[in-house]
């Protein structure tokens, strides 16, 4: 590998200002294995906040902005200028600060989901197809080493026939009208002009919608959804419980919720095939269950005996976690990126959320939506 491979490609972000939760995770993560440095920003449409921030991030005065339409001009224009972008923004300006990069040939790496309208998912997909630059979703917890080992033991039969997948995400940060109570992050979910048709589906629904596709690997045909507002006066849903119908008669169940007391950020997949079933919990990603059936449950670790150890950076015991596989994903981006710039092929193995999961989350919230309108009726995702 030449040493031009191991510059890092030079980053910038819209969006996730200092504060911001979001934009901090895209940073550290950007960092972990020094393949982007971050040059240049419009970090918040205030100016004043815009600056603050990127001063506090070490951006040079020049290469700070507070409208993300005239970044991508500026940018394109220089010589030194990035060459990819980090979408931290409300949903609604995904689609509208992706396509003014794509324009202008830099590579988008966008927060998901990944537009407010099925439609507008569409046109996104439209442009990123037509365009010479990579485009990334960060459904992040495909980047976790143990997920992708689930993955790779359902590909090759160890559960057998698959039969059952069962996905949940419950938070309960929401449990109370917070949006109402200067919580900016809640503020900007519960709104339908910023969040989109879903609350609970489209900010964690897709996480755990685009979990169960990545690892079991199949195509969903139908569901029915019964979505809930349960906190007065909130607009989108807060819970969700959706029966899916998988592709060769898998069923399947996603419960996602925001008002469940007790659990932080408790995304859990189960998949049972006829030979044995696999179990991972996000809140403890080192280990992954696997039974096989007739067997007492086997433990396998992060790097231990019977994993490929793919993907780890540290020994096993050591804990990796969020952040970790948050960097597996700009990781992997930036092999796509790199082999982009050298008009090569994708490198043999990669496996990152783009722009066609990204409109297949946004047809599955829709399709939630439609379902639920019509007292939990089956439906196919409108693809």
């Amino acid at each position: 590998m030449s040493a031009a491979r191991h510059v890092p490609i030079r980053l910038g972000q819209v969006g996730g200002g200092v504060g911001a939760f979001i934009g901090d995770v895209h940073r550290i993560a950007s960092r972990i294995d020094g393949d982007f440095t971050l040059v240049a920003g419009a970090l918040s449409s205030t100016a004043a906040k815009a600056e603050e921030s990127a001063a506090a991030l070490g951006i040079a005065p020049d290469r700070t902005y507070s409208d993300w339409a005239e970044m991508a001009k500026a940018e394109a224009a220089r010589e030194d200028g990035i060459e990819a972008v980090a979408i931290c923004t409300p949903n609604h300006l995904h689609v509208p600060v992706a396509k003014a990069f794509l324009a202008e040939g830099i590579h988008v790496i966008c927060d998901k989901p990944l537009a407010a309208s099925l439609d507008e998912a569409r046109e996104l997909q439209a442009v990123a197809d037509a365009s010479d630059a990579a485009f990334v979703l960060t459904h992040n917890y495909s980047g976790y080493p143990l997920v992708r080992e689930a993955k790779a033991m359902v590909a090759r039969g160890d559960l057998g026939q698959l039969r059952v997948v069962q996905v949940e995400y419950p938070q309960d940060w929401m449990t109370d009208a917070v949006e109402k109570q200067g919580v900016k992050q809640a503020e900007w979910r519960s709104d339908p002009e910023r969040a989109g048709l879903g609350g609970a589906t489209g900010d964690i629904g897709t996480h755990a919608y685009h979990l169960a596709r990545f690892v079991s690997g199949l195509r969903l045909e139908r569901l029915a959804a019964d979505l809930s507002a349960f906190v007065p006066g909130r607009v989108l849903d807060d819970n969700a419980h959706v029966m899916l119908r998988f592709e060769g008669g898998v069923k399947g169940m996603l419960w996602c919720s925001q008002i469940a007391p007790g659990h932080e950020n408790g995304l859990r997949l189960r998949i049972f095939g006829d030979k044995g079933g696999i179990e991972w919990f996000q809140e403890e990603p080192n280990v992954l269950w696997h039974t096989t059936h007739g067997e007492p449950p086997r433990r396998l670790t992060r790097g231990g005996p019977g994993t490929n150890g793919g993907g780890t950076r540290i020994p096993p015991g050591h804990p990796e976690g969020y952040l970790e596989g948050f960097a597996t994903i700009y990781a992997d981006a930036a092999r796509l990126i790199r082999a982009r710039q050298a008009g090569e092929e994708p490198p043999e193995g990669l496996d990152l959320p783009d722009i066609r999961d990204g409109v297949e989350g946004v047809a599955f919230v829709a399709a939630c939506v439609r379902s639920s309108g019509r007292d939990a009726a089956w439906v196919e995702l409108d693809r």
